[in-house]
């Protein structure tokens, strides 16, 4: 295929446009991926194909390695990352393979595409000892605020204690809560479902919130939502990260980290603490051990921070 031109958007053929539609409903039927993850895959075979389009392809079997590339070489020099070229490499990949395998391609061109590799870098997180002056701070707020304070301190409290994600957090209904066992039932991933439990401090904020604020909140028709916001209808993921940045922004020791910080600050302190890779595998609901495995890398760098820092001799 030829040069491609960058500068004009062009229209997908109806049978490759169908394609991609199609692609989508397995991810979501077959593959059990979330929405969000759905419609970021289709976008980027969107993207991909409307590239190949530029260079002249008008049917999905006549699509080439070199199509792959191009579509990579074109995201590079716009200033992708190498994390936002490995991402499309991948999803590039998973395309190819899916087209092949249901007869869409003769063959799976992306099998020989190379995914770039992306320099793994550590997380940050607070020490147990600013994860503690983090939830002082928002307990301190609930002698002063509404509901709101109440719900904001059971959310921050909650997501450390249970490193579960904010999707999963916002997810929560109020059967999913075992005060008895003090755990909650979490959809993560895949529809995967999994019991984390929490603690007493957590608990006490989760109680507090479901009593006194709560019922303040609630507006018809009355959501099942353990988490609502000020209308009264389930949480919002960006305001559950807001209310999180916010609780943090008290701290000035502490890094800003999004919800996801307190996640990875909730799996270092338990592996710190002598908790085991496969008890926190589970608790984290990764599918891969090597995933939560990176913490155990955190806790050494801090190990390792502290000996420099401390020994004579260092």
């Amino acid at each position: 295929m030829g040069a491609v031109s960058t500068s004009e958007p062009v229209d997908l053929p109806e049978a490759v446009s169908a394609c991609v539609e199609q692609f989508a409903a397995y991810l979501g039927a077959e593959r059990g991926r979330s929405p969000h993850t759905v419609a970021a895959y289709r976008s980027d075979v969107t993207a991909l194909l409307r590239h190949a389009a530029r260079r002249g392809l008008t049917d999905l079997g006549d699509l080439e390695l070199d199509d792959l590339r191009s579509w990579l070489a074109e995201i590079r020099r716009g200033g992708g990352s190498s994390a936002t070229l490995a991402r499309r490499a991948s999803v590039a990949r998973v395309f190819t393979a899916w087209a092949q395998r249901t007869g869409r391609i003769p063959t799976d061109v992306g099998v020989r595409l190379a995914v770039p590799k992306v320099a793994r870098t550590l997380p940050d997180v607070l020490t147990a000892e600013q994860a503690g002056d983090v939830m002082a701070g928002v307990q301190a707020d609930t002698a002063v605020g509404g509901p709101v304070s109440l719900r904001d301190r059971a959310v921050v409290e909650l997501l450390y204690a249970t490193g579960i994600r904010v999707a999963e957090l916002c997810g929560l209904d109020l059967a999913d809560v075992d005060d008895e066992r003090r755990t909650v039932r979490v959809r993560g991933k895949g529809d995967k479902e999994r019991t984390v439990p929490f603690g007493a401090p957590a608990a006490e904020a989760l109680g507090e919130w479901r009593t006194r604020g709560r019922p303040a909140l609630l507006r018809p028709p009355v959501s099942t939502a353990v988490f609502v916001g000020v209308r009264g209808q389930r949480l919002d993921p960006r305001v559950a990260r807001r209310i999180v940045h916010r609780a943090l922004a008290h701290e000035p020791d502490a890094p800003d980290l999004a919800p996801h910080g307190l996640r990875h600050s909730a799996a270092t302190h338990l592996l710190e603490g002598g908790a085991d890779l496969r008890t926190v595998q589970e608790l984290l609901g990764h599918s891969s051990v090597a995933t939560t495995q990176r913490y155990t890398h955190v806790s050494i760098e801090r190990l390792r921070t502290a000996y420099r820092q401390a020994h004579p001799r260092a």
